[in-house]
């Protein structure tokens, strides 16, 4: 064994664990001699600038009490076993070699008991190190009795859990250490306190036991708890050993070398609450459903203290009205979500696979466990942080779908800045507006993305935005491809700076209504809006819905193959998934690349449990038969899921009997951007209970749906239609609109006061379930993929030729829906066919390729009432064969305008038809 190293430069953090007298008496002591015996010292400075003057709501890594631990002017401070704090003032010369010393009052808290260990005298200490402490040091008392050893022990890797009291004294430290893995306790990330060296290197870590912070609060034992409630967080002694790692320069060589030692904070997984065990019962969904809906308080307070993990608990469950658009969620609590998404997992799997890269050419997927994605996370956080990154700046990630775009939302979250990822489809023009909106500081970005066997030119694209945002400072740019893209002033390649930074990032404690993220969707005026989701109540919300609309269960592969630009990909594909440890497909490709079998290839060669996509992709598939499906093993599938857009009888029919077997649950969802998470689905539901082709049917735990009509008055019993509202708050709903709240007062609260509007109409059936039955305001869903048709409109004004545009959606065999644009020229236009061609151009650089209007229409004016508005109904019914029933046009300024339309419209097909 080679020589026990000393602490080179400046150590992350410097432990003693000191042999363990009773407790002295709790409260803050200056003493002339140093710490008291039994105490940890922690020296500010190792902890790195900051940290000096933190409260446990800071640093939960320093926490043992409710109280501040770092008083102001103690330059070391020593944290006592039993919560006892005391403030040194005037620190040792120099510190001695690592010591650990493993005493049976390490974990004084086992199984609830709070029981103490035996007797000091029969507390024996073992010496890791090359040489006794030095006598003159205060920091490192000898101990009172007890040979010391002087051997150098190369500590073996396990993992365990270290119980309440050791076995009787060893004689050695090698013996200590071989006594306690044949008592089953465990040294390494999952251990309760220990000192190890990794096998592979030389390097030490340090690794000291801490009270976990929660819900539960308080320091003593309780009854019930039924593992030691004290983990263990390991750091790095010193500072070079990221650096010793270089880093690939593509982001699957990137992510495949990042395999060494996270060095977090572990936690113990929390329990399923009551209420939770209950509403994965199906047969208790009625009576769970009424107590969401009776009592919130009662229902959503326990699912959060025991699915989540606490820094701080809440004192006040909800705090909610709809008149003042106020929504408030587990109010004075505190956690990190990115602790709640890797840590906790690490500590009890680290090795469980978190991502499965499904990269664009198949048979190419990369895996990546919880370890090496929280040490990706941790690095990246870093290098935010480097580059003037704080808690409340606004990152935009401009990323397809990717494991370093899952580390970059999960690092903005660790630090407590807010990122807001745009879809990488999007134009410059949409990325820069949805940045000044933001104001975000920093962009992440690709060099290239893959997609369908093309290349995608992210970064060039990002080039073009940045100039016109004043307030980025930097863009960080990782390499998917070989090639080189140019790089200017503030571009950072991305992956040398990670290769520098730490593997180890504190969590900043977060507040459960400070802002998580930014995702912005389409609104009927034609700006995006910046919709803000919150921390707990939307992690909560997301991860309960994952385990129970989808029948989630320990081991499964969770398919939603949904771009994370979208907030499916973000509570499916990224928050839902990992804040229950599952194992979540990244899907890079296109359902019919390379040909129409990749999505089953896929299900085939990853064992796919449930597959969540959209129906647009279902429909395009279906169109190319059944032999691309049946040619694949698809017995792995236990559920299914649409989402996106309501799915016609047609496509349920084919993706539940053919893809399916009819034998998978097939889950049709429906949700929004604004609802954070499912709202309605078949299930949860009670056992055996029907499901109805194309229908959501079921509103989830707490979702309170009611229709009204066009009065805003409830709409009563069934079979009958309305405007969907919700009536109740719930965990997981939107806070705000970023910078303009009285925007979603009026988009959401004020068409119905009292209540939350949908913006889609719906019908309940005569056995009270629900079938979504489309937009009611000017927002079309192409694809999936929300739009304002005031979007598409601004986009098309601007061209010198065409004053006035009007676009509608109508209904498409494969998309859904469509964008039909009626333009209005001015007169001596030229070439009508040149300038059809220029508008679908600037439709798809202003916004997106599918953004653009599948047909155009030329018409002399558009139908308008005598106030200017454009009658819109009017011409949706025009194009969809109902011209024979227009309703009350009497508003109209000239009614013959019609008849120009109709007449236009006709010619127009004329021409499609004899070109066809």
């Amino acid at each position: 064994m080679g020589e026990t190293p000393m602490f080179t430069n400046q150590p992350r953090l410097v432990v003693h664990l000191l042999r363990l007298y009773p407790p002295p008496p709790p409260g803050p002591e200056v003493t002339p001699e140093g710490p008291e015996a039994g105490s940890w010292l922690l020296r500010a400075s190792d902890l790195g600038p900051g940290f000096e003057h933190q409260t446990p709501d800071q640093h939960r890594g320093l926490r043992t009490t409710n109280q501040p631990v770092w008083p102001t002017g103690a330059t070391y401070m020593c944290v006592g076993g039993w919560g006892y704090r005391s403030a040194w003032q005037d620190p040792p010369e120099r510190f001695p070699p690592p010591v650990a010393y493993i005493l049976r009052r390490l974990l004084p808290i086992a199984h609830g008991s709070g029981a103490r260990g035996p007797e000091p005298a029969s507390c024996d200490a073992r010496l890791l190190g090359p040489e006794d402490p030095q006598t003159e040091t205060k920091t490192a008392r000898r101990p009172a009795s007890g040979p010391e050893s002087k051997d150098k022990v190369g500590v073996p890797q396990l993992r365990g859990s270290l119980p309440a009291a050791l076995p009787d004294a060893p004689s050695s430290s090698a013996d200590l250490f071989s006594k306690a893995g044949e008592e089953g306790v465990g040294f390494g990330q999952a251990a309760g306190g220990s000192f190890l060296r990794h096998r592979s290197r030389e390097e030490w870590v340090v690794a000291r036991g801490r009270r976990r912070g929660g819900a539960r609060g308080d320091i003593k034992g309780r009854p019930g708890l039924a593992a030691p409630a004290w983990g263990c967080e390991c750091l790095r002694a010193s500072g070079e050993m990221a650096a010793a790692r270089g880093l690939g320069r593509s982001v699957g060589r990137l992510l495949g070398s990042l395999c060494g030692r996270s060095g977090q904070p572990v936690r113990e997984l929390r329990g399923v609450s009551a209420p939770a065990a209950a509403a994965a019962q199906p047969g208790s969904y009625q009576a769970q459903s009424a107590q969401a809906a009776r009592d919130p308080a009662a229902f959503w307070g326990p699912l959060a203290r025991d699915t989540l993990v606490w820094d701080t608990p809440y004192h006040t469950v909800w705090d909610c009205d709809f008149s003042s658009g106020k929504i408030g969620w587990f109010l004075g609590g505190q956690l990190n979500v990115s602790v709640n998404c890797l840590d906790q997992h690490v500590q009890k799997s680290p090795e469980s696979v978190a991502l499965i890269w499904e990269r664009d050419e198949p048979g190419t997927e990369v895996r990546i466990t919880y370890r090496e994605l929280l040490e990706t996370t941790c690095r990246l956080a870093n290098t935010l942080k480097r580059h003037g990154i704080r808690r409340g700046d606004r990152v935009a990630i401009y990323m397809p779908v990717s494991p370093l775009a899952v580390a970059a939302m999960l690092a903005c979250a660790r630090i407590g800045a807010v990122h807001t990822v745009v879809f990488a489809g999007f134009s410059a023009e949409s990325l820069a507006g949805r940045i000044n909106d933001a104001k975000c500081k920093v962009v992440i970005t690709l060099n290239q993305g893959l997609r369908g066997g093309r290349v995608v030119e992210l970064k060039k694209i990002v080039d073009e935005a940045v100039k016109h945002c004043p307030t980025i400072q930097h863009v960080l740019v990782a390499h998917r491809t070989d090639n080189k893209v140019h790089m200017g002033h503030r571009d950072i390649p991305l992956e040398q700076e990670m290769a520098k930074e730490d593997p180890v990032c504190a969590p900043e404690s977060m507040g459960s209504e400070d802002m998580l993220f930014l995702l912005y969707t389409s609104g009927s005026t034609g700006t995006p809006k910046g919709l803000v989701h919150t921390q707990a109540g939307y992690l909560l919300y997301a991860a309960l819905t994952h385990r129970l609309v989808f029948d989630y269960r320990p081991g499964d592969v969770f398919g939603c193959v949904a771009d994370i630009g979208w907030i499916t990909g973000h509570s499916y594909v990224v928050y839902g998934p990992l804040c229950n440890g599952a194992t979540s497909v990244l899907f890079e490709s296109t359902p019919v690349y390379p040909d129409a079998g990749r999505y089953w290839e896929t299900v085939q060669r990853l064992k796919i449990s449930q597959f969540y996509g959209a129906p647009t992709a279902v429909r395009l598939l279906l169109k190319y038969g059944d032999s691309w499906v049946k040619k694949y093993d698809r017995s792995s599938l236990r559920t299914l899921g649409s989402v996106g857009e309501p799915i016609n009888f047609e496509a349920w029919e084919w993706l539940h009997k053919v893809v399916g077997d009819s034998r998978c649950t097939l889950v049709d969802t429906w949700w929004q951007t604004e609802t954070g998470g499912i709202c309605i689905a078949p299930r949860p539901s009670e056992e055996g209970a029907e499901i109805l082709p194309g229908m959501a049917m079921r509103p989830f735990f707490g979702i309170v749906p009611v229709l009204l009509d066009e009065k805003g008055k409830v709409v009563e019993g069934n079979n009958v239609s309305g405007a969907l509202c919700l009536s109740q708050a719930w965990p997981g709903m939107a806070r705000t609109i970023y910078g303009d709240h009285q925007r979603f007062m009026e988009a959401y609260f004020k068409p119905y006061p009292g209540h939350y509007f949908t913006g889609d109409g719906a019908y309940r059936t005569e056995g009270g379930y629900y079938q979504i039955t489309g937009r009611m305001d000017d927002v079309i869903n192409i694809s999936g993929h929300r739009l304002g048709t005031a979007e598409i409109e601004d986009a098309m004004a601007n061209h010198p030729a065409v004053p006035e545009t009007a676009v509608i959606g109508y209904p498409h065999d494969i998309k859904g829906e469509a964008a039909f644009a009626f333009i209005v020229l001015k007169d001596n236009t030229g070439d009508t066919d040149a300038v059809v061609k220029e508008l679908k151009s600037a439709v798809a650089t202003k916004i997106a390729k599918y953004a653009v209007p599948d047909q155009i229409l030329v018409v002399k004016r558009l139908p308008k009432t005598r106030s200017g508005k454009i009658m819109r109904r009017l011409l949706r019914k025009i194009i969809t064969g109902r011209a024979q029933d227009l309703g009350d046009t009497t508003t109209l300024e000239d009614p013959s305008v019609i008849t120009e339309i109709l007449s236009a419209y006709q010619k127009y097909k004329d021409k499609q038809s004899a070109s066809q």
